[in-house]
């Protein structure tokens, strides 16, 4: 059954944040991975945080083992540290959860 996660981050730098997307796309795909839906939001009315959020996304995986393995992977955490920390100001998992379909 797939696996998906939904976050919601404050991305800093636009730039540096394409470039961490563009490193890690290779990686999530070789996963089994994939985006499902990408907002970038303007106004956020409720939150369960302090973290502010302009961009929310789902990313899905095959399992949830699979997604694990992806975020702890060597080749995943070098782009992570190369452009996601130096791109966003704040990460708030919204939810995990097994998809049906």
């Amino acid at each position: 059954m797939a696996f998906e996660r939904i976050m919601g981050i404050y991305v800093s730098d636009q730039e540096e944040y394409q470039r961490y997307r563009e490193g890690m796309m290779p990686i999530l795909k070789a996963y089994g991975g994939a985006f499902g839906f990408d907002f970038e939001v303007s106004k956020v009315l409720l939150s369960k945080t302090e973290d502010d959020i302009n961009r929310v996304f789902t990313i899905d995986f095959p399992s949830q083992a699979v997604m694990e393995a992806f975020f702890s992977s060597d080749e995943y955490k070098a782009v992570q540290q190369r452009h996601f920390t130096n791109s966003v100001k704040s990460k708030t998992v919204i939810s995990m959860h097994e998809k049906l379909s």
